[in-house]
């Protein structure tokens, strides 16, 4: 490479002194690079940095190196598109002569120009003696491929040294290329010359070139090949004494971003199906003919709405309908992936169901949309309604079904202070029952609906009568997001419920009821049947108001029955979409509540392994006689209620002899390591679970075993 001075050691010491230098000082070219910058200041000035046609770019500025200092090995620089470049050098000495950097290390950077590179790397070393085995290897490793790719290497020329390079890329398949060899991707200025033999199979410099010319420059364009990785080999050519310091740079890197121009469409095959009726959505995701690269790993995230059953799905992809997930996998430039997902409708006539998608991933980046954001004007968002026909009557509420009888809560019978937001009421068979109700809205005042809300009034009855009164609600939310919540809490679950919620409806630019309830048992969600009155539809657990009823009407009537056990029930109050941004104000009632008797069921399991044998031991062991045999007894409880006092008995057979001091207990046959002693006495027999033997009988007793809970006793026989 071209010593900045393009000067022989002996004319450069010389023009040092001129400039004032002693000639005790030992000569450097790092001393010449600071001249130079003087030299070349306004040739930058007329020698911006490169900006090529691409619109990303790895700027090695951004590795915030001071000029002509080591660059970190390795170090990574991070584009403009968030693409990342981590360069790194290795040294290869063949131990002729000594082989060392010349700017702070073998990599440095330069805050100036070198030909028409601003700001470049700066590939350095000093050889004492011409030895082309001397190299240092330069590794760009980009984290994606690209396609694209431009840069340079400036200054490779002769003077007292002979510049040789070579180049190779890889398009991320783990095998480099050597560039040389394909004549579209470079092009080289008069000072080099490609070479080939058995030294250089790249370029090497043929005449002088100043720091500042272009003479030396090699420029390189990838074109539409992708690039993941570049290596730059530098050293020196042939040749006798000792060449002086040789140093060559390279540019920033410019690219197409890396992108996949993906959108996603969505289409409904019947826009007004009936309820019951077969009903499928197709998506596509397309990759633009005009991106830059394949898309892979592409996602979709299409969670099927309340109100149409999942039956199958067909195309290309897997789809879960669990998570909603379509694993679409490759999508290749200019083409389309789809998939069919076929259902059935289950809404009630004039229900809209709307269902949305996004596409949630891409290893690719996407120019004009951000996958898995939300943001539903973008083009990986899609969206399609379709509204029920038929006309609407109201629905016919599920039978509820008690194995045991049930009992009422009559709002006629109890008392709620007006305003007051928590109450507790005891009921017969099943214990108090606590109702709390909450909300960021205003709970109204008006004496014509019982005054203080919440409240006992008959204002809204649903059709049932003027006297027959329920929990009233009347609230003025502020905006369309907030909810008024009414827990029930039970202390003990019941098999089922069934009560009523009156007027959800509709009123144009005043409000749009929207009622959701579900419900729990033991921590886990139930989801109850929604019967719709003719003011309102359902899409699964939600009722939503869309015509007009009086508070003294049934056609805003919606009838919850919860048809399996349930210990919980919330209701949220509040507004559907077509309600204006700020509503009026709004009421619904929740009428008496049915609920069924709490029932204890019990049943009994016995489960046997063979633990030994006097012939197998513990390996695969036979019921030989001798062998030891262990048993386990659980009881459960799937009922709803609490069952009490407890007392299972198994009568352990002639051909079985029970070992003392073996029984256990827990709450599954695999947890039962807790110690019963063989009598029916002391703490054992309730902690919380006992057992005793007597004779031949083994007894086991719990003082309570509530809704889904286990006692599992375990105890070893030896086999007569």
């Amino acid at each position: 490479m071209s010593q900045f001075s393009q000067m022989p050691e002996r004319q450069v010491s010389a023009a040092l002194t001129t400039f004032g230098y002693s000639k005790l000082m030992f000569w450097k070219p790092k001393l010449l690079l600071a001249i130079a910058l003087v030299c070349i200041a306004f040739v930058s000035l007329l020698n911006p940095k490169d900006a090529f046609a691409q619109n990303a770019t790895i700027d090695w500025a951004d590795a915030n190196v001071p000029s002509l200092t080591a660059v970190p090995n390795p170090t990574t620089v991070t584009g403009s598109d968030g693409t990342t470049a981590t360069v790194s050098r290795t040294v290869q000495t063949s131990g002729i002569g000594l082989f060392t950097f010349t700017y702070g290390d073998y990599l440095s950077y330069f805050s100036g120009t070198v030909g028409t590179a601003a700001s470049p790397l700066l590939f350095n070393f000093d050889n004492t003696q011409y030895d082309p085995n001397d190299k240092v290897t330069y590794t760009v490793a980009l984290s994606q491929s690209v396609k694209n790719l431009q840069f340079l290497i400036a200054d490779i020329d002769q003077g007292t040294f002979q510049d040789s390079i070579e180049v190779y890329y890889d398009t991320g398949n783990g095998t480099f290329v050597n560039a040389a060899t394909n004549t579209a991707f470079w092009t080289a200025n008069s000072a080099v010359s490609r070479t080939n033999n058995a030294t250089v199979n790249g370029w090497r410099g043929v005449a002088g070139s100043a720091t500042a010319a272009t003479d030396g420059n090699i420029n390189f364009n990838f074109g539409n090949t992708a690039v993941q990785r570049i290596r730059i080999v530098y050293f020196s050519y042939t040749g006798t004494g000792d060449p002086s310091g040789q140093f060559a740079a390279m540019s920033d890197l410019a690219y197409t971003q890396p992108d996949a121009d993906l959108s996603l469409t969505k289409t409904v095959s019947n826009a007004t199906p009936a309820n019951g009726t077969a009903v499928s959505y197709t998506l596509t995701v397309n990759n633009a003919a005009s991106s830059v690269f394949n898309a892979t790993g592409v996602q979709v995230r299409d969670v099927l709405p309340a109100g149409f059953t999942y039956v199958s799905a067909s195309g290309v992809g897997t789809y879960n309908s669990g998570t909603g997930i379509w694993d679409v996998g490759s999508v290749p430039v200019g083409t389309n992936r789809s998939i069919t997902i076929n259902g059935t409708v289950n809404a009630t006539s004039g229900a809209t169901i709307t269902n949305t998608a996004e596409i949630i991933a891409s290893n690719q980046p996407d120019r004009d949309s951000t996958v898995n954001n939300g943001v539903t004007t973008e083009d990986d968002y899609a969206t399609r309604s379709f509204t029920v026909s038929g006309t609407r009557v109201a629905g016919t509420p599920p039978v509820l079904s008690c194995p045991v009888g049930s009992v009422l809560f009559d709002w006629d019978t109890r008392t709620w202070t007006a305003g007051s937001l928590n109450n507790t009421y005891a009921v017969t068979g099943i214990g108090n029952i606590n109702y709390t109700v909450s909300s960021p809205g205003v709970f109204v005042d008006d004496p014509a609906f019982g005054g203080q809300s919440p409240s006992l009034s008959n204002a809204n009855n649903g059709g049932t009568g003027t006297t027959d009164v329920a929990l009233h609600q009347y609230l003025d939310f502020a905006d369309q997001s907030q909810t008024a919540t009414t827990v029930i809490t039970l202390p003990t679950a019941v098999p089922g419920a069934q009560f009523t919620v009156y007027d959800i409806d509709f009123a144009n630019n005043d409000f749009a009821d929207k009622l959701t309830v579900t419900g729990s048992f033991n921590g886990a969600t139930v989801i109850p049947t929604l019967t719709n009155g003719v003011a309102n539809y359902v899409v699964g657990n939600t009722a939503i108001g869309d015509a007009g009823s009086g508070g003294t009407s049934a056609d805003g009537n919606v009838v919850v029955t919860f048809s399996s056990p349930v210990d919980t029930i919330t209701i949220v109050y509040g507004n559907h979409t077509t309600a204006p941004a700020v509503p009026d104000g709004q009421a619904i009632a929740i009428a008496d509540i049915r609920y069924c008797n709490p029932q204890a069921t019990l049943s009994v399991t016995k489960v046997s392994s063979i633990l030994s044998d006097p012939v197998n031991a513990t390996t695969n062991p036979k019921p030989i006689p001798g062998a030891l045999v262990r048993y386990c007894i659980l009881v459960n409880n799937p009922g709803s209620a609490t069952a009490t006092s407890i007392v299972a008995t198994d009568n352990i057979p002639a051909d079985l002899t029970f070992v003392p001091g073996s029984i256990r207990s827990g709450t599954s046959c695999g947890t039962a390591t807790t110690v019963e002693d063989d009598n029916n006495t002391g703490a054992d027999e309730s902690d919380p679970y006992g057992a005793a033997i007597a004779g031949s009988t083994l007894t086991m007793t719990a003082g309570s075993l509530g809704p889904t809970a286990n006692m599992a006793i375990t105890f070893q026989a030896t086999l007569n």
